[in-house]
């Protein structure tokens, strides 16, 4: 598997802004997290950091321009596994019978988990 990344809610509120909007200046990241999570200038610049830390943003000079070093899928998929090895023991088949258990799925939504199933062979 690829990336190794675990992001934080305010982690992947910034990466979800790069993953949207393409790259950009923080300083344009600061003006769209102050009207959609009401975060002040710090704040976004601090969860900036950590990403730039962690290698999921790679800042960019002049003007401090940020763009994502990760894909929304990378990050999706290392989550979906890390989840399935702690609390179904690494078992998809485990995994897919709890989330299924119970659940009524409507005629297409199994039709799509079918087709799901039958293009990974």
């Amino acid at each position: 598997m690829g990336i190794k990344m675990k992001l934080f809610d305010s982690e992947r509120k910034v990466m979800e802004v790069l993953w949207r909007e393409g790259e950009m200046p923080a300083g344009q990241m600061v003006k769209i997290l102050k009207e959609e999570t009401g975060w002040n200038r710090n704040t976004t610049y601090t969860v900036i950091k950590k990403c730039v830390d962690k290698g999921a943003i790679k800042r960019g000079e002049p003007g401090f321009v940020c763009s994502p070093l990760v894909s929304k899928q990378e990050v999706q998929d290392y989550e979906t596994e890390e989840l399935i090895d702690k609390m179904f023991d690494g078992s998809k088949e485990k995994f897919f019978a709890a989330f299924l258990d119970g659940k009524k799925l409507s005629k297409q939504e199994v039709d799509q988990l079918k087709k799901l199933i039958d293009d990974l062979n």
